[in-house]
């Protein structure tokens, strides 16, 4: 099942809200080369949305190479590059980064700290990958 969660309230139209996680999750690893992605039905069963909502971000994905529908047999991610410019990847981590800042400054950390925080979890989430492509939990066979 797909992580996605959809506000209404947030200004930012249904279709595009949805786009831009999926792009997310593709560029993430998260969704696969070859995974199969939800029926247009299921998807908007699933975020209590309209299914044209689905099908307008799904010919956009589709349009812009991250995925391909196969009629009767579905909807897989498409292998290929990361689906952000580097503007656009920029653009998203400064995001990130921003609010992490003002985090870390409401919980009295210093720069350093959330520097070493980093560190820590790029550590962490390096080891995790490496587990799963071994197929181990642990990394040893």
């Amino acid at each position: 099942m797909l992580q996605i969660s959809i506000s209404q309230s947030d200004g930012t139209p249904i279709y595009f809200q949805l786009l831009r996680q999926i792009k997310h999750l593709i560029a993430m690893g998260r969704l696969q080369p070859g995974d199969e992605l939800p029926p247009v039905r299921v998807l908007a069963q699933q975020l209590v949305i309209n299914p044209n909502t689905v099908v307008r971000a799904y010919r956009e994905l589709e349009a812009a190479g991250l995925i391909y529908m196969r009629r009767g047999a579905g909807t897989y991610v498409s292998d290929g590059a990361v689906p952000y410019s580097d503007t656009e990847c920029k653009r998203i981590l400064s995001e990130r980064v921003d609010a992490l800042i003002v985090e870390s400054r409401n919980l009295g950390y210093s720069m350093d700290q959330v520097a070493d925080l980093l560190r820590e979890r790029d550590n962490a989430l390096g080891i995790e990958q490496r587990n799963q492509e071994e197929g181990t939990p642990d990394g040893k066979s």
